[in-house]
């Protein structure tokens, strides 16, 4: 499976970007797919992740209420819609699919290349 990341960029705080990963190789309907970031000098964090349906999702505390991941499992693809950007949430944001468990927690064995986020204050 081969991830590619899209939609960073530099936005002013308050702002919204949508990022999107593309999949290819094989499809990923049958993946949990998830959405990472790291911060220099920080370690990556899981920020949001979706069952391979689509009808369970996850945030970490620092986003919940304002950013949503979706998929397209027609469109091989995963989305994380940003709004009410803060600078704290500059990073670099990884996309992730993961096909096994390890206890309750997902094995991300997958990674795209990442795409940057900048939220300027």
């Amino acid at each position: 499976v081969q991830l590619q990341a899209s939609g960073g960029g530099l936005v002013q705080a308050g702002g919204s970007l949508r990022l999107s990963c593309a999949a290819s190789g094989r499809t990923v309907s049958s993946y949990i797919m998830g959405w990472f970031r790291q911060a220099p000098g920080k370690e990556r964090e899981l920020v949001a992740a979706i069952s391979w349906y689509g009808g369970s999702t996850s945030y970490a505390d620092a986003v919940k209420g304002r950013f949503t991941i979706s998929r397209d499992n027609a469109k091989n693809s995963v989305y994380l819609q940003m709004n009410s950007l803060k600078p704290e949430d500059t990073a670099v944001y990884y996309c992730a699919a993961s096909r096994r468990l390890s206890g309750p927690n997902a094995v991300y064995d997958y990674w795209g290349q990442g795409t940057l986020v900048t939220v300027s204050s």
